[in-house]
């Protein structure tokens, strides 16, 4: 049996907690609608001793779904215990501990839904996520997957997709990651639990997807055409649901919130005083009543279908708030790509240089980043395995981590460094032996390769640890109009999840959260899903400093590109990247766009009611 004793020897009193590694085979992959068929628990002290172990099948009552993934049969789970029935051991186990998985977020989830159902508190305060701790680490391995992980150090793996194999490999590269945190001299990326959701959350019924593009607004004494973006407000003698339903059969497009793109506000009361109604005269959106609505209902004149290849809009900011001014950009960098140029703004190396820049004002740290990225190399946030060479500005060897470095010998350069020819590469520290993804300039641009069977994408976002104030990274699913068509397309830490499952947001420690995309799942309406940050607090991004952005097509597979985005001073949100239609492609452009505003005027602007 696999142990992570004897005791770690790392001198970091902030790793020692009583863990609990946990890894669970499921049905599926969505935790609200597929069941747990395996769970296995080991437990260890603070100082790495084995303290308990628990695995059993669970009978999920439905049908097992991959068999071929995860071998377990309809025939194998039979006899086997109900979730409820494992609940309270499992519990037991977990209780006091940090719970530890490979991809975390995965594994609480379904956790928190069979616990949920069996009406029980999953017991569980803090969680740390394996994946998030190497993506700190950054081993040189082609991918994160557990089968990497264990490869690099040296952890047998016999059973892959058995829980309690899994388990017991995790444990060996929970150990060996923990050695390598406190080399570097890492913070464990732990996350509070209980996210800030209801377990027993569901997403609301997918809105059904309007087949018809928005033909503007209704002309006066005109007919409703098919397409059209139609918000009620207020009491109504047909039923709501009825009308709705009515609506949405004729081909009309029903919204939740009033923009500027709204053909129609219906409502029976012509000086209501509702948010509704205030948006609609202040936009100059024409107002019917329910008997008028109803006539005009009957006779609804086709519309354009929605073509799911058709061209994306150029890129542009939210409608409703001013054009910002743009960021500032030092004299030396010009980084940014402009949206028309062909879709290579990339510079791509199976092998680069990671430079970490410290010390220095916000401004001349992010022109030497601005420089890195000209020259082909990938700029670091944090002191990682990966990093290869390190730039000191003024203040930089006060840094805390100048220790660290120096014990790590890495190369450190003065600023004029950035400035030289460049040498042949000579890099010491090692690399990954996949590519290393294509590094975008702000504004850069990259087309996403064709996937035969998976169109799910994963869009992180990191920054440098924060001690007065919160980031939290959102998400828009936005159609030509730039407008989500319901409240539900904004996704953020209140509403993890769009409500066709298509986008969600996940969160991965303190210092980064990320979104996965599933293009496969986008109905065609959607044209754009743009990723922002906002600041919770006083700060601004100019405190924060640069944000990492990476995009990968899966949460521990290679990355595909990767951007580090600098904010000037006063912003409080930020766009950070967006996936959007272009002809017959998907592509990704890294955005970096601060705005002085708040994170509700952002959503305003995208359409979204804010109540």
């Amino acid at each position: 049996m696999l142990s992570v004793a004897p005791a770690l020897d790392v001198p970091r009193p902030d790793y020692a907690h009583d863990w609990a590694l946990v890894d669970v085979e499921t049905s599926g992959l969505v935790p609200r609608r597929d069941r747990i068929l395996s769970v296995a628990v080991l437990t260890f002290g603070p100082d790495g001793t084995q303290t308990g172990e628990f695995s059993t099948l669970v009978n999920p009552g439905c049908d097992p779904g991959p068999v071929h993934v995860h071998g377990l049969t309809p025939e194998r789970l039979a006899g086997a215990p109900t979730f409820d029935q494992v609940a309270e051991r499992v519990g037991a186990l977990l209780r006091d501990r940090v719970l530890v998985a490979h991809n975390a977020q995965f594994d609480y989830d379904f956790l928190a839904h069979e616990f949920a159902r069996a009406r029980l508190h999953l017991p569980v305060a803090q969680r740390l996520c394996t994946l998030a701790l190497n993506r700190r680490v950054e081993p040189p391995t082609d991918d994160l997957s557990l089968a990497s992980l264990a490869a690099h150090y040296g952890v047998p793996q016999t059973r892959a997709h058995d829980a309690l194999d899994d388990t017991r490999v995790l444990a060996g590269i929970f150990r060996a990651s923990l050695t390598e945190a406190a080399r570097l001299d890492l913070p464990l990326p732990l996350v509070p639990c209980p996210p800030r959701q209801d377990p027993q959350f569901a997403p609301n019924p997918p809105k059904t997807p309007c087949a018809f593009r928005n033909p503007g607004r209704l002309e006066p004494g005109g007919p409703l055409v098919q397409g059209m973006k139609i918000a009620i407000t207020g009491e109504t003698t047909t039923a709501r649901a009825e009308l709705v339903g009515r609506s949405v059969g004729a081909g009309l497009n029903m919204m939740a919130s009033v923009s500027r793109h709204t053909s129609v506000l219906v409502t029976n009361e012509a000086a209501s005083a509702s948010a509704k109604a205030r948006r609609a005269a202040a936009e100059g959106v024409p107002v019917l009543d329910e008997d008028t609505f109803l006539r005009l209902l009957e006779d609804v004149r086709p519309g354009t279908p929605h073509v799911k290849q058709s061209p994306a809009p150029p890129a542009a900011a939210p409608a409703e708030l001013p054009a910002p001014e743009p960021l500032p950009v030092p004299a030396t960098a010009a980084v940014t790509t402009p949206p028309s140029a062909p879709a290579t703004a990339a510079v791509a190396a199976p092998r680069r240089r990671r430079v970490l820049v410290l010390g220095g004002t916000h401004e001349a740290a992010s022109a030497a980043r601005v420089r890195i990225v000209e020259r082909g190399w990938a700029a670091a946030l944090n002191l990682s395995a990966s990093v290869t060479d390190v730039v000191l500005l003024s203040g930089g060897e006060t840094d805390r981590r100048m220790a660290r470095i120096t014990a790590l010998e890495l190369p450190v350069h003065a600023p004029d460094w950035l400035g030289a020819p460049p040498a042949p590469e000579t890099v010491a520290a090692p690399a990954r032996t996949g590519t290393a993804g294509a590094v975008l300039p702000r504004g850069g641009v990259v087309d996403l390769p064709t996937l035969p069977s998976n169109g799910r994408w994963h869009l992180g976002a990191s920054w440098a640890r924060q001690s007065d104030c919160e980031i939290d990274v959102v998400a828009f699913v936005l159609d030509e109009d730039e407008q989500v068509s319901c409240d539900g397309d904004f996704v953020f830490y209140g509403a993890p999840e769009s409500p066709d499952g298509a986008v969600r947001l996940l969160c991965d420690g303190p210092t980064e959260q990320s979104v996965t995309v599933d293009l496969t799942v986008l109905p065609p309406a959607v044209r754009r899903v743009a990723i922002a940050a906002a600041i919770d607090g006083a700060a601004v991004f100019g405190d924060i400093g640069a944000v990492q952005i990476t995009l990968a097509p899966g949460s521990d597979a290679p990355v595909t590109a990767q951007a580090t985005l600098d904010a000037a001073t006063s912003e409080r949100t930020l766009l950070l990247a967006e996936l959007y239609r272009r002809g017959p492609l998907w592509r990704f452009r890294a955005v970096g766009q601060g705005y002085d505003q708040g994170l509700e005027d952002l959503v305003r602007g995208y359409g979204v009611e804010v109540k």
